[in-house]
């Protein structure tokens, strides 16, 4: 059952009543995920959004122009008449808080790229786990080493696999046979031919 509010500035509002969970499922709005700029872009969308509504379009058209949901529109436009243009303002997203400060971030950046040579590990390689250790003993937060992939990758830092080499290799002698052996080996003309 649907119940017809009253017009305000040539906008028609609808709300449901009474409904199933089922029904009311169908009838919600499409929901659109946030868009991703800065907060000046965010509150720039906002603004102009309500000076479409201003202008006369209805909060549908004005949520289509825009590119977001028409339920959004109807947000943003009692938050203005309740707290003015203030109350347009982007706030931070909601989640946990990181664990670094932006500080400790680049001093973990200092330290990984002095080595793990330099903290005493046998080989030159940082692991997910020796990362978590490092963070551990430099400024006494735990991270758990599943985790730290996201981390290096927030502070430009790539996941690396290194080649397996034999300790053995001798490129001299690698150069030498592909000099030497190798023709000897391929006696076969080049191309393929028919015997």
């Amino acid at each position: 059952m649907f119940t017809l509010l009253v017009r305000i500035n040539n906008r028609v509002n609808f709300t449901a009543r009474g409904l199933h969970n089922e029904a009311a499922q169908v009838l919600r709005p499409h929901t659109m995920p946030r868009p991703k700029g800065s907060a000046a872009v965010l509150e720039d969308r906002r603004r102009r959004a309500l000076a479409l509504v201003d202008s006369g379009c209805t909060l549908n058209e004005a949520a289509r122009r825009i590119g977001c949901s028409s339920s959004s529109v109807v947000y943003w436009f009692h938050a203005r008449r309740r707290g003015g243009e203030k109350a347009l303002r982007v706030r931070f997203s909601p989640g946990r808080p990181r664990k670094l400060t932006p500080r400790q971030e680049r001093r973990l950046i200092q330290l990984l790229a002095q080595g793990p040579l330099q903290r005493g590990y046998r080989t030159n390689l940082w692991t997910s786990k020796r990362i978590a250790q490092l963070i551990d003993e430099e400024f006494d937060i735990s991270y758990h080493p599943n985790h730290i992939g996201r981390l290096m990758y927030r502070l430009g830092w790539s996941h690396q696999k290194p080649k397996k080499r034999a300790t053995e290799r001798d490129p001299q002698e690698i150069e030498r046979w592909k000099r030497e052996e190798w023709p000897r080996i391929k006696k076969k003309p080049r191309g393929w031919e028919p015997m």
